[in-house]
């Protein structure tokens, strides 16, 4: 495939303020597609309507720009694509792996329990096969205000990343049947970013480490559709001074506040630099030069390397972020 037709995304959700996290992620991915040339998306995951509306207004292009990213084309807002989720359902209707669900987190658990399952206990219990409806009126897509989940079937899916390397998933063993609709009327982030990535012919999805093994569940979605499954590089995380990834509720490391205490941009791109290994240490990092450091040798060394030591906002990377 050439450089020309292959594309990836960035694809921020807007529920809360991006932070450093994201923005190691996401320069990581613009530097590696502006390095082969080729097209950079930008999708806004909006379909938690109410974290959405309960963060505000958030000015993704700007916060982007301000790091020095650009990308190609009109950004994609997913809450304006409800059509498109809804075919994608009727299309998995019509093959009958789709059903409503109305079960309960406390119904799961209690089946999973009774079925002898490991960690039935868990909120995220594995949806056993004894709750699937019998055959009916339920295997469709007539409702849009109930749940639905797709069918699960066994067997190992097998995720050659290009960045973590080779990883066996069981999706039916592991999660079970997933829902891909949502009672509130909108898609599943499952399905939603399945259906994005083949109609937007993403070819390349990179992103953070812990959406691993949603690659399993998304490979299947995309082949029960008809397409084939984008090739995947999951990322190093990022964490905080007690070990813990980087989240929204880290407040004063997002790009705002950093933005707005006159932090420099190109000192943002320096210490992702450095956390990568593609300079020896702390250094700004010039948004022209951050593609010619980075290729997928670099990447897979720091991924061997934060297995452990991972990439921590610590008081040397904040003195360095901040002028001292």
């Amino acid at each position: 495939m050439a450089s020309a037709d292959r594309c990836t995304r960035l694809a921020p959700s807007p529920t809360g303020p991006l932070h450093l996290g994201n923005a190691c992620s996401f320069l990581v991915a613009w530097a590696i597609a502006r390095r082969h040339g080729w097209r950079v998306l930008l999708r806004i995951e909006d379909l938690d309507r109410d974290r959405a509306r309960a963060a505000g207004s958030q000015d993704v292009p700007a916060q982007l720009a301000w790091l020095g990213m650009d990308f190609d084309g009109e950004p994609v807002v997913q809450s304006s694509r409800l059509a498109a989720y809804e075919d994608a359902m009727a299309r998995l209707a019509s093959q009958g792996v789709v059903y409503e669900s109305p079960h309960s987190r406390t119904e799961v658990r209690e089946a999973a329990a009774a079925l002898g399952a490991p960690h039935a206990e868990d909120a995220h219990a594995a949806f056993p096969p004894s709750l699937r409806p019998a055959p009916g009126p339920a295997w469709g897509f007539a409702r849009r205000d109930v749940n639905h989940r797709m069918r699960m079937a066994p067997g190992h899916e097998r995720i050659d990343d290009r960045v973590a390397g080779l990883h066996d998933f069981e999706p039916e063993r592991t999660d079970g049947d997933v829902i891909v609709w949502t009672k509130s009327g909108w898609p599943s982030y499952q399905l939603a970013v399945s259906v994005d990535d083949a109609s937007q012919g993403v070819t390349d999805v990179i992103r953070g480490e812990d959406l691993l093994p949603s690659a399993a569940i998304q490979s299947r979605i995309h082949r029960a559709l008809g397409g084939a499954p984008p090739r995947w590089w999951h990322l190093p995380l990022v964490v905080d001074g007690e070990g813990r990834r980087l989240a929204k509720r880290n407040g004063s490391l997002s790009l705002d506040a950093l933005r707005g205490a006159g932090v420099d941009p190109a000192r943002v791109r320096g210490l992702v630099a450095w956390w990568v290994g593609a300079i020896d240490g702390p250094g700004p990092v010039d948004a022209a030069r951050l593609p010619t450091l980075l290729d997928e040798p670099i990447l897979r060394a720091w991924h061997a390397r934060t297995r452990t030591a991972p990439n921590t906002v610590d008081d040397r990377a904040l003195a360095w972020l901040h002028g001292s």
